[in-house]
């Protein structure tokens, strides 16, 4: 009895210390992986301030305008900017878009403050709204707005992998007055559009130059506390150094109906709205084959080539509509007339038949569709027909999530040759 006692005494012993020594191993290595998981994130750190520094001076070669006399560089992590006193807002900001965006995942930190690098002091919230507490609140406000975004020039988004970098973009030296309508729409689509262009050519990066278009006749913001001027034109200047493309864009502060493509320039044209003389460091050959660009194709995604500038509509007969301007009848009872190119097809897995005017996915403004029932009613396959053809439609307009779609139920169809191009009149 004794024996079989010591034995389970003896086993009990062995069971706790090699417990105690897999414990011991386990706080070892986990205490290890601490080290390793601190080690990365340090080693991050240090990779992205590097990536910065070359930023800067990238930016400090190639992407600096050409002073003017009184004119100082302010610099962040990643952008440069001057900023125009008179107008309480930047000249012109510079930055880089990088394909470090592709991966990056910080969110937006919405710090907005001055910007402490200003020497004559910049805008400041009090320029863009008011913000009072809640009666009985400590933490929670009223707002009077002044009708203005508080308009990033460099956006935040191309950032998205430097929380650093995205929270200078935050500072109010990196704000210009723009309406809601054109911030949050078609000038977001510009910004997309340049972001989308390196998801494209993931080995490249963008020289970007941003600034509104200044004079004195603006108009400024009354009841902000510095007079901020609002700009009726914004600019921004694009260039692919290693690919050797480049293009501008000057949009108007509104609501804007017509796509991006439409605003194309040439970066000579927005030095002569402006004054400033971009990329004037490169080789002057290659700086004027470069200013000279204006080939907006080759800066949409591959899916988009097709696309074409919506028809112009002065020219279109009385009556007739172009693809944007039939948006305003989206919804109603009317039949309108439509003209259009079609530059994108495809047929669902239910069998209806869908066709884009102008512009393709994800950026169409104006849809076509035939069901599946009524594909009979046609002697011949629309998806090539129509396939890059110029055609004028007579229907209603319908809303499909925001897209204005008319819907085709048979054919009539007349071939009319207009200026050597092929244009199918449809009425339903």
């Amino acid at each position: 009895m004794q024996k079989s006692i010591l034995a389970i005494i003896f086993f009990s012993i062995t069971l706790l210390v090699g417990a105690q020594n897999i414990d011991n191993k386990l706080n070892h290595l986990q205490d290890s992986m601490q080290v390793l998981n601190q080690k990365q994130i340090d080693l991050k750190a240090e990779i992205d301030e590097l990536k910065l520094e070359k930023i800067r001076i990238d930016i400090t070669e190639v992407g600096l305008p050409e002073l003017k006399e009184g004119e100082e560089v302010i610099s962040h992590s990643a952008l440069s900017l001057v900023y125009d006193e008179s107008h309480e807002q930047a000249k012109w900001v510079s930055h880089i878009i990088t394909s470090d965006i592709i991966n990056g995942k910080t969110g937006r930190s919405n710090d907005f403050r001055e910007d402490a690098l200003v020497k004559t002091g910049c805008a400041t919230e009090k320029d863009y709204f008011l913000k009072t507490l809640k009666d009985g609140s400590s933490d929670k406000y009223d707002y009077d707005g002044f009708g203005y975004d508080r308009g990033h020039l460099a956006p935040s988004a191309d950032f998205r992998w430097s929380k650093k970098a995205l929270s200078e973009s935050y500072f109010y030296s990196n704000m210009s007055p723009q309406l809601p309508e054109f911030n949050r729409e078609k000038w977001a689509d510009l910004e997309r559009l340049l972001r989308n262009y390196i998801f494209e050519h993931p080995k490249t990066q963008l020289y970007v130059i941003t600034g509104p278009i200044l004079n004195d006749s603006l108009l400024v913001i009354e009841r902000g506390v510095n007079k901020v001027s609002i700009p009726n034109y914004f600019f921004k200047v694009v260039l692919d150094l290693s690919n050797e493309k480049a293009i501008a864009f000057i949009m108007p502060n509104k609501e804007i109906k017509y796509p991006v493509s439409s605003y194309a320039v040439t970066i000579v044209e927005v030095e002569n709205v402006t004054g400033i003389n971009f990329f004037h460091q490169l080789d002057n050959v290659l700086e004027q084959r470069l200013e000279s660009q204006k080939d907006v194709l080759v800066w949409i995604p591959e899916k988009q080539n097709n696309d074409v500038d919506p028809m112009y509509q002065p020219d279109l007969p009385k009556g007739v509509y172009n693809s944007v301007q039939a948006k305003m009848h989206m919804g109603s009872s009317k039949r309108i007339t439509v003209s259009g190119t079609v530059v994108g097809s495809r047929k669902t897995r239910n069998g209806h038949l869908f066709f884009n005017l102008d512009k393709n996915h994800p950026n169409q403004i104006f849809t076509v569709a035939i069901w599946k029932k009524n594909i009979v009613n046609f002697s011949y396959d629309p998806l090539t027909k129509w396939k890059g053809k110029e055609i004028t439609l007579k229907g209603k307009i319908a809303d499909f999530d925001g897209i204005p779609t008319m819907i085709i139920e048979k054919e009539t169809a007349i071939e009319i040759h207009q200026e050597g191009r092929t244009i199918l009149i449809i009425e339903d």
